[in-house]
């Protein structure tokens, strides 16, 4: 359950902030590239700081 929330949520981050690029700001799409690296990182390192996130939080622990 917590990689489903943990894609959404990177999935939801990608979709708001090319949709403010688009319509504010050129400069969103560095969020973009952000969470982007964010999920390079964490497929590298098997560690994701939403999955931390989410087990302070909601007591989420999927193993």
């Amino acid at each position: 359950m917590k990689n489903r929330i943990v894609r959404a949520v990177a999935g939801t981050f990608i979709l708001i902030s090319l949709l403010l690029a688009i319509y504010v700001n050129i400069n969103w799409l560095w969020f973009t590239a952000f969470v982007g690296a964010n999920l390079l990182q964490s497929s590298i390192t098997k560690w994701c700081l939403m999955d931390t996130i989410l087990e302070k939080v909601f007591k989420i622990n999927d193993q």
